[in-house]
């Protein structure tokens, strides 16, 4: 039995100014729907998505909702009311018939959120909070279909499989846009492409993505088919139209205008299979021959009185790729600086080859200068780039990256954020490198152009190493994993399947899904000896520091590598050491936290 259909579109077309979006859009959603919404930048999801929310209206076609449908919006930025907390964002998202039970009647999904502090500032959050708390109060508002846009920005790794369980869960029905790729395979039951690669200007498939992927492969294998049918006939009617007035006197006049309907029908479908175009990239390296690339030996590192990671042993070379995990704020891209010589560690050292030649991918994209134009930054000393050696102008360097000539005169703040990060990425592919940092390359890039770059890092003869939420990415690149912990504990995976089954393991012991720290009792004010005491624990610090690193230069002398004796004796002192690190961190800690008032 059909489920009960919640929204209907029929034929929905936009456009912006010349721009045309999609046309002839016509979709179902019932209840159960787990849509994922995909396709290429500027194809029009999240205005799809805003039409179907009743936020923009279609320049063709209409939009109907069964009268008892309750639809919720959650767009990509989460927009709050201002001087908002979370407890009074979460009021103002209950519907009248729970407003008087107040937070009692979500108290389920409050400890499901784990926010430390109700009565925390919305502008205090960080940008997954923020991200978890406009999901919450989506789901607050009890939706029949929730409508969401890219809802796993800004959320770090242990968010998305947060939500991505949440929705395997849902009673709702729900539609996604999302470029991520493991999200759609385990939280969906249908995909939707909008693409202009389609007769109709979108693919529906019902199942998930990987039933999605194979699908449109026969869609594609036969519309080249097709393609190639049309183009034989036309070139058996072509020859047939030149032979002259004389040969075609007999000849019927409709079978002249079959001709050329038969031309336009075959350049249509040209241009409709043109369109999976992706962009062209392609990293440059320099070729270096030499095993090791970049060593780190026993690195330690702390940010704002907070150890981020110690101890860290750490080899880069040719061919090898490693991906970072961790939560947000927990240094991830502080070891990215580290890498490339804006930090020192606070211990151990770092040891690179001659003249080694580092290039990275900034997630804030602040290598861009967004008030130049799209040529200027393309082709900063003029007209032409130089790419492996060879000349290119730079329309045809824009090409490469989907950029047609008319925009070649737009500043690139106007450009889209995928658009940006393709920029990005063409600037990159100028600098030959050794070892490529990248930092969420991945962000606001669609899936054909996700494809592209990950077969060409997986070409690339370096080293790379890489930080993104995109798993299916880091388990196709990386031949091993790190993990940072955020509280100074780093460990290695294999593979992302390792490491999500150690997750699992820990998840009844661990304090969970969550970024922050449970609501704790109010503790008791320092006494005068404890704030002495938190007053020199900085110092403390420091010298217990220093001998974890005396110790480890020890370790390293190569006089002592072949005394057996003397590096099991190093090795017991150098667990004490870092052991007495811990602990005045966590002294350290709390008494911060009670000096803060709790």
């Amino acid at each position: 039995m059909p489920s009960e259909l919640l929204v209907s579109c029929q034929s929905l077309g936009k456009s912006y100014g010349l721009q045309n979006l999609f046309q002839g859009i016509t979709l179902s959603f019932h209840a159960g729907e787990r849509l994922g919404l995909i396709g290429p930048n500027g194809s029009g999801k999240s205005t799809l998505l805003k039409i179907l929310a009743g936020v923009e209206t279609p320049d063709s076609g209409q939009v109907a909702r069964a009268g008892f449908t309750h639809l919720v919006y959650l767009s990509q930025e989460d927009v709050f009311p201002a001087g908002a907390t979370v407890e009074t964002a979460l009021l103002e998202a209950l519907p009248a018939s729970h407003k008087d039970e107040g937070l009692n009647s979500i108290r389920d999904l409050i400890r499901e959120m784990a926010f430390a502090d109700l009565k925390q500032a919305v502008d205090t959050l960080s940008g997954g909070w923020r991200k978890r708390l406009a999901v919450m109060c989506a789901l607050v508002r009890q939706p029949d279909l929730l409508l969401m846009d890219e809802p796993t920005n800004h959320l770090d790794l242990e968010g998305i499989l947060w939500l991505e369980g949440l929705l395997k869960e849902a009673r709702f029905a729900f539609v996604l846009v999302s470029h991520d790729r493991y999200f759609l395979e385990n939280a969906t039951n249908r995909i939707v492409e909008l693409n202009r690669r389609y007769p109709d200007g979108y693919l529906r498939v019902e199942g998930n993505y990987s039933e999605f992927l194979q699908r449109r492969l026969e869609v594609f294998d036969q519309q080249d088919r097709e393609e190639q049918v049309l183009a034989n006939k036309f070139r058996r009617e072509l020859e047939w139209l030149r032979r002259g007035p004389k040969a075609r006197t007999t000849k019927a006049r409709g079978r002249i205008d079959a001709a050329y309907a038969l031309k336009n029908e075959l350049d249509e479908t040209r241009g409709r299979n043109a369109q999976r175009a992706s962009a062209g990239i392609e990293f440059d390296a320099t070729g270096r021959k030499t095993r090791k690339l970049l060593e780190l030996q026993g690195v330690g590192l702390s940010r704002g009185g907070r150890r981020l990671f110690a101890g860290l042993d750490l080899t880069l070379g040719p061919g090898s790729c490693l991906g970072v995990l961790g939560r947000n704020g927990s240094g991830k891209s502080s070891l990215i600086q580290l890498l490339r010589g804006e930090l020192e560690p606070d211990a151990g050292s770092i040891v690179r080859v001659d003249e080694l030649k580092v290039v990275s991918f900034d997630q804030k994209r602040e290598q861009l200068d967004k008030r130049l134009s799209l040529r200027e930054t393309l082709a900063p000393m003029g007209e032409s780039v130089v790419f492996q050696g060879k000349p290119l102008h730079v329309s045809a360097w824009a090409q490469r990256f989907l950029f047609p000539m008319e925009k070649l005169g737009l500043p690139v703040e106007r450009l889209s954020g995928g658009e940006q990060a393709r920029v990005l990425i063409a600037r990159l592919m100028l600098k030959p490198a050794d070892i490529l940092l990248l930092d969420e390359p991945t962000n606001d890039l669609d899936i054909a152009t996700l494809e592209v770059l990950e077969e060409s890092l997986a070409e690339f003869p370096g080293a790379i190493v890489l930080i993104t939420h995109d798993r299916f990415l880091m388990d196709r690149l990386s031949d091993r994993l790190l993990y940072l912990d955020g509280a100074g504990k780093t460990q290695f995976f294999a593979d992302y399947p390792q490491w999500l089954e150690a997750r699992q393991a820990d998840a009844p012991r661990a304090t969970a899904r969550t970024e922050a720290p449970a609501r704790k009792k109010p503790a008791p004010a320092l006494s005068y000896e404890e704030k002495k005491e938190l007053d020199r624990i900085d110092k403390k610090i420091e010298k217990a520091e220093a001998e974890v690193a005396a110790v480890q230069l020890q370790l390293h002398d190569p006089a002592i590598m072949s005394d057996a004796g003397r590096l099991k004796e190093l090795y017991a002192q150098l667990k004490v050491a870092e052991a007495r690190v811990g602990e005045i961190y966590a002294r350290w800690q709390e008494l911060e936290s009670r000096a803060a008032g709790g």
